[in-house]
C-alpha cells in the first residue's frame, strides 16, 4: 500500500504533552551543543489540539557532535510529521503501513543502529527522542507536530507541558491558543518549576471564547540562584471547561465536517448497584492492599444513600461480604469500612470465580426485583495479577464472564502495577461495557483508585444514542454509547453531504432514572463555517482532521473485543485513515532519513500497553522463584524466606543499629515483615537515652525521633538484631558517654515547636504560641463565613502532632488536606497530590497555591487570609499552619483559634511572676506562660523565640 506524502497537515495540544528538547544532559552542552531556540506551538480548536515543537541547536565545538531532540508527548496522541533541517536540506520523517517499514527497520537493526525512535516514558506519555550528528559550527532544526482530541476528565480538559531544556535557552517560548465557540467556563494554570520570580514571565489572556497563554523567561530568569542551572524542569499544565446548557448539545462545523459534544447540565445521578472485586493474592502484600484499603473505605464514604453495594474478595477462593447487595446507609458503610480494613492478603488469583460470584450477587437481586427500577449495575475489578487458581486461561475466562453479564451491567477494570495482564483485562472490561485503566504503584495509589471511581460515580444517562438526518452527513463515528457519566463528555463526528441543508438538527435519545429523554439541536451550517475563519486559532481542516482521528480511535477501540472476522475489516479502514491523515498509530510506522550514510533511518512506532513492560525488577530466589512468583503460589502457610532481611541488588539487608535497651516481647507481637513491601532500606540507627530509657532513631539530617511509640509496630522479635530482643543485655554508647556511678546527669529538654503560633493583629503581644493537650476527634480550627475559608484537623495528644489538617474553600469549591506524606488538592471532584518540598505554582480564579523547596504550602488571594501548611521534621516534627494577614478576618470568625481573633482580653503579669498572666477569650479564661520556643515559620531547624504560651 503506498504511503501518502510526508508533511501531512497535523495537529494536538494534549490531555497531556510533555516537553525535554535537545541536549538530555548538561554534558551534551560542555561538548558545545547549544540550544538557542525552543518554542511550543499548540492551538487547539474545540478540544482539538495542534502542537508544534520546534528546536534549534548549533555544535560550538570545533569537532563533529552528537545533538539529541526528545519530546514527551501524550499516550492518546497520534505524531503527524517530523523534519530536520541540517545545512539547508530537509530530511523529512515518511508515514507508512508498519509492513511497509519493516525492511528499513530490520536493515537499521541489523547494522546495530538504534531503530526505535518511540517508547513509553511515563503514566500518561511517551517518548520520541532522535539524535543526528552536527559538523562544528553547524546548525540543526528540529521539528515534531502531533494531534490529539483532549477528554473531559472529571469535569476540565487538561494540557500538560513538562519543561526540561537541562540548559539555558536564550529564546524559550511556550504558545497555547484556545479557542471555544461554547465559550470558556473557566481557566486555570499550574506548575511545579514556577516561583514568583518567573510568574512575570507568564501573561494569561482571555475573553469569552479566546485564551492566550504565554511563557516567555528571559536568560535571568531562567537562571537558578547563585549558579549558570536552569530552574526550568518540571510541569506545566493548563486546565480548563467550556460553558454548557441543559440540552448539552454543541454541534460545531467546519470544512464541510461536524463535530457534535454532548454533555448536558443539571441532570440527577442515576442510582446505582455496584460490586467491588478486590484482589487479596499474596502479590497484594504491602502497599498494595494498604492502599486498596485506603481507598475503599473513602470510596464508601462517597456512595449515595440511593446506591446499593456489595464486596467481594478473592484469592485462590472468592467469599462475599454480604448475601444480597445493601443499602449504602450509614450502618452499612461503617461496617463496609470495617471489612474493607481487615482483608488480609495470602493465596492465589482466581478471577473466574470471583467475577461470576459479583455477576451472580447481581443476577440473584435482579431476579428478586431488588434492584431500582432504571438503576445502574457496576462491577468494580481491581487486581494485581494474572489468573493463576480455578480457571486460568484468559479467553475462556473473557467468554465466561461476557455469557454471564449478558449486556446487563457494565464491568470497570483496575490494573495494579505491571505484572498484570493489562491486555486481558481491557478485552474483559471492552466486551462489557465498561474500560480498563492502570493503576500505578506509587504512594499515590490510593489517590488514582479514588479518582477512577469518581469518574463512574456519578450516572447520568443510560441508552444514549445520537440521530442525524440521512440526507445530511454521512461517515458518522460511533453513534451509540451504554453510559454517560457526570463530568465526562461524548464526541460524536461524522462528514456533511454535499447538498445538506443549511441547518444541521440532532436528537439525543437517553434513558433517565425512570424515564427517557430526547435533546434537541440545531446548528446554521454557514454561521458554524464563518466563525471558524481566524487564521490566528485555526490550523487548516482542523475538524477533518478531527473525525479521522476520533474514528482511527474508535476503530482501535473495537478491535480490541472484535471477532477475528470483524477485526481484519476494522484493522483495514483504521489502517487507511492512518495512512491518508499521516498518523503514527499501532498500525502505521514513520521513518526517518537521517544524512549519515545512504541508507541510514530509523522508525518511529506507536507504542501500546504490554503485559510486563515495565515489569518490576526481583531478584530471584533460590528456587528460581521471584518473590511475585511465591506470593502468587495458592493455600500456603508462613514463608520462610532463607534471609532474615530483605534482598535487595543480591545483598542481605543488615541493620545498622547500636546496642539499645530491651524491648517489651508485646511489642512487637502480631507484626509480620515478610511481606513483599518490608522495608527495602538500611534500618536507621537508634539509640537509648540512658535517663528515661526511651529508643530514639538517629535520621540523616541529625535530628532525633522518639521510638518507644513507633517501635510498636517495628520489627518482629524472631526478625530483631540482638541488641533490640527482649532480655537482659549490655548497653554500649559511644557519645555522650554514661554519667558515672553515684552522679545525676543533667539532662535539659530540648526546645520545642508548639503546635501553632499566632500572629495577632493589634494586640499588645504579637505572637500567641498554642499547645494541645486535649483532643478528641476533628477539631473546628477556624471557620469564618465572611471569609469563605474552614480548616480542620485532626490532633494527636500522644506524638503531639496533627495527622492532617484540611483547608476548605467555597469560592471558589477547593479543598486541601494534608498528612505527613504528601498534599491532596481536590477540585470538581478531581484529586491531585504533590509531595512535600516540590515546588508548585497553581493560580486558580480566586485563590493561589504556592509551595517552595522548604514544603512551605501558601493559600492566598488578595482579600483573604493566607493560609500556610508545612511538614516541620524538627523537634516536635509534624505538620504545622501557618496564618498570615490575619486583619482579614471577619468578626464571625470561629473555632478553636478562631477564638483568639475576636475581643482578646490580656491581664496584667502575675505579682509573684511575672512570666505568667490570663487571656480572657469570649466567656473562657487562659492561663499564659511566658516560654522560649522553636519559630517553625521559616522552616526547620527554626529560630528560637520567646512567646505567651497557652494549653487547649
Amino acid at each position: 500500500m503506498k504511503a501518502s506524502a510526508p508533511g501531512c497537515p497535523c495537529g494536538l495540544a494534549p490531555v497531556l504533552f510533555l516537553l525535554l528538547a535537545a541536549p538530555p544532559t548538561a554534558a551534551t552542552q560542555k561538548n558545545g551543543i547549544n540550544i538557542y531556540s525552543l518554542t511550543v506551538d499548540s492551538k487547539v480548536s474545540s478540544r482539538f489540539a495542534h502542537t508544534v515543537v520546534t528546536s534549534r541547536v548549533v555544535n560550538r565545538a570545533n569537532i563533529m557532535q552528537e545533538a539529541t531532540f526528545q519530546v514527551e508527548l501524550p499516550k492518546r496522541a497520534f505524531i503527524t510529521n517530523f523534519s530536520m533541517v541540517i545545512g539547508g536540506v530537509t530530511y523529512p520523517g515518511n508515514i507508512k503501513e508498519k509492513a511497509a517499514a519493516q525492511e528499513q527497520y530490520s536493515a537499521a537493526v541489523a547494522r546495530g543502529e538504534s531503530a526505535g525512535l518511540v517508547k513509553a516514558s511515563g503514566r500518561k506519555t511517551e517518548q520520541f527522542q532522535v539524535s543526528v550528528s552536527v559538523a562544528p559550527a553547524a546548525k540543526v532544526t528540529f521539528e515534531l507536530v502531533y494531534e490529539e482530541l483532549l477528554k473531559r476528565h472529571l469535569g476540565a480538559y487538561e494540557l500538560l507541558l513538562k519543561v526540561q531544556p537541562q540548559q539555558l535557552v536564550k529564546h524559550l517560548q511556550m504558545d497555547i491558543h484556545i479557542f471555544e465557540p461554547q465559550g470558556i467556563n473557566f481557566l486555570e494554570t499550574e506548575s511545579t518549576f514556577m516561583t514568583n520570580e518567573l510568574a512575570d514571565a507568564l501573561t494569561v489572556s482571555q475573553n469569552k471564547t479566546k485564551a492566550h497563554i504565554q511563557f516567555k523567561p528571559t536568560l535571568s530568569q531562567q537562571k537558578s540562584p547563585g549558579q549558570e542551572d536552569t530552574v526550568l524542569d518540571g510541569n506545566f499544565i493548563v486546565r480548563y471547561d467550556v460553558h454548557r446548557t441543559v440540552s448539552g448539545g454543541s454541534i460545531q462545523i467546519e470544512s464541510g465536517y461536524f463535530v457534535h459534544y454532548f454533555a448536558p447540565e443539571g441532570l440527577p445521578a442515576i442510582p446505582k448497584n455496584v460490586i467491588f472485586v478486590i484482589d487479596k493474592s499474596g502479590s497484594m502484600r504491602g502497599r498494595k492492599i494498604q492502599q486498596t484499603r485506603e481507598a475503599l473505605i473513602k470510596i464508601l464514604d462517597d456512595l449515595s444513600p440511593n446506591d446499593q453495594f456489595n464486596l467481594v474478595s478473592f484469592s485462590g477462593e472468592a467469599a462475599q461480604w454480604k448475601p444480597l447487595l445493601v443499602p449504602a446507609s450509614a450502618e452499612n458503610v461503617n461496617q463496609a469500612r470495617s471489612y474493607a480494613a481487615s482483608i488480609q492478603t495470602q493465596g492465589g488469583t482466581n478471577i473466574n470465580d470471583a467475577m461470576l460470584m459479583a455477576v451472580q450477587l447481581l443476577d440473584s437481586a435482579n431476579q428478586k426485583e431488588l434492584l431500582p427500577e432504571g438503576s445502574v449495575s457496576l462491577i468494580i475489578l481491581l487486581t494485581d495479577g494474572d489468573p493463576t487458581m480455578g480457571e486460568t486461561n484468559p479467553a475462556r475466562i473473557q467468554k465466561n464472564v461476557k455469557e454471564a453479564i449478558d449486556g446487563q451491567y457494565s464491568l470497570f477494570c483496575l490494573g495494579f502495577g505491571f505484572d498484570v495482564s493489562f491486555a486481558f483485562l481491557e478485552k474483559l472490561a471492552l466486551d462489557n461495557g465498561g474500560l480498563t485503566r492502570r493503576i500505578y504503584e506509587d504512594s499515590d495509589s490510593t489517590l488514582q483508585l479514588q479518582d477512577f471511581y469518581q469518574e463512574v460515580a456519578n450516572p447520568l444517562l443510560t441508552a444514549v444514542t445520537f440521530e442525524y438526518p440521512s440526507n445530511a452527513v454521512e461517515k458518522v463515528s460511533r453513534d451509540n454509547f451504554r453510559l454517560l457519566f457526570k463530568g465526562s463528555e461524548i464526541v460524536v463526528a461524522g462528514k456533511l453531504r454535499d447538498q445538506s441543508p443549511d441547518v444541521l438538527s440532532a436528537k439525543v435519545r437517553g434513558q433517565l432514572h425512570m424515564q427517557s429523554i430526547t435533546f434537541q439541536t440545531e446548528s446554521s451550517v454557514a454561521e458554524q463555517e464563518k466563525e471558524f475563519q481566524s487564521p490566528k486559532y485555526i490550523f487548516h481542516s482542523f475538524m477533518e482532521r478531527l473525525w479521522a482521528y476520533l474514528t482511527i480511535q474508535q476503530l482501535l477501540e473495537q478491535m480490541v473485543s472484535a471477532s477475528d472476522a470483524e477485526k481484519q475489516a476494522l484493522e483495514t479502514r483504521a489502517l487507511n485513515l492512518s495512512l491518508q491523515y499521516c498518523f503514527v498509530t499501532p498500525l502505521t510506522s514513520m521513518v526517518v532519513t537521517k544524512p549519515e550514510g545512504k541508507e541510514w533511518s530509523e522508525v518511529a512506532e506507536k507504542p501500546v500497553e504490554t503485559k510486563n513492560k515495565h515489569r518490576n525488577f526481583y531478584l530471584a530466589g533460590p528456587s528460581g522463584k521471584t518473590p511475585s512468583d511465591l506470593w502468587r503460589a495458592g493455600p500456603q502457610g508462613p514463608l520462610n524466606s532463607p534471609h532474615p532481611y530483605p534482598l535487595m541488588a543480591g545483598k542481605s539487608l543488615l541493620p545498622d543499629m547500636l546496642l539499645a535497651p530491651s524491648i517489651p516481647d508485646e511489642v512487637f507481637r502480631g507484626v509480620d515483615l515478610r511481606a513483599k513491601d518490608a522495608p527495602q532500606a538500611r534500618v536507621p540507627a537508634v539509640a537509648s537515652d540512658p535517663i528515661t530509657g526511651r529508643i530514639w532513631e538517629r535520621k540523616a539530617s541529625g535530628s532525633s525521633t522518639d521510638l518507644s511509640q513507633s517501635a510498636k509496630t517495628a520489627l518482629p522479635p524472631g526478625l530483631l538484631p540482638a541488641s533490640l530482643r527482649p532480655g537482659p543485655r549490655l548497653v554500649l554508647v559511644s557519645q555522650p558517654a554514661l554519667p558515672t556511678l553515684g552522679t545525676t546527669a543533667a539532662v535539659p529538654a530540648p526546645i520545642q515547636a508548639p503546635a501553632v503560633i499566632l500572629m495577632l493583629p493589634g494586640q499588645s503581644v504579637d505572637r500567641l504560641c498554642v499547645d494541645i493537650k486535649h483532643s478528641q476527634g476533628p477539631m473546628n480550627l477556624l471557620s469564618d463565613p465572611d471569609q469563605g475559608v474552614e480548616v480542620t484537623a485532626q490532633y494527636e495528644t500522644e506524638k503531639a502532632q496533627f495527622s492532617w489538617i484540611e483547608v476548605t474553600f467555597k469560592n471558589p469549591q477547593l479543598q486541601v488536606r494534608a498528612i505527613p506524606e504528601h498534599v491532596v488538592v481536590t477540585r470538581n471532584r478531581r484529586n491531585s497530590g504533590y509531595k512535600w518540598k516540590e515546588t508548585l505554582f497553581s493560580v486558580i480564579p480566586g485563590v493561589k497555591l504556592t509551595m517552595d523547596k522548604a514544603g512551605l504550602l501558601l493559600l492566598s488571594s488578595p482579600d483573604r487570609v493566607t493560609i500556610g501548611l508545612l511538614p516541620w521534621d524538627g523537634p516536635g516534627e509534624g505538620l504545622r499552619l501557618l496564618l498570615r494577614d490575619t486583619d482579614r478576618f471577619s468578626s464571625r470568625v470561629g473555632g478553636t483559634l478562631g477564638q483568639f481573633y475576636q475581643d482578646v482580653l490580656w491581664g496584667p503579669p502575675a505579682a509573684a511572676d511575672d512570666s505568667k498572666r490570663m487571656l480572657r477569650v469570649q466567656d473562657l479564661e487562659y492561663s499564659a506562660t511566658r516560654l522560649l520556643k522553636l519559630d517553625y515559620q521559616e522552616g526547620s531547624p527554626g529560630t528560637e523565640i520567646s512567646c505567651w504560651s497557652v494549653e487547649l
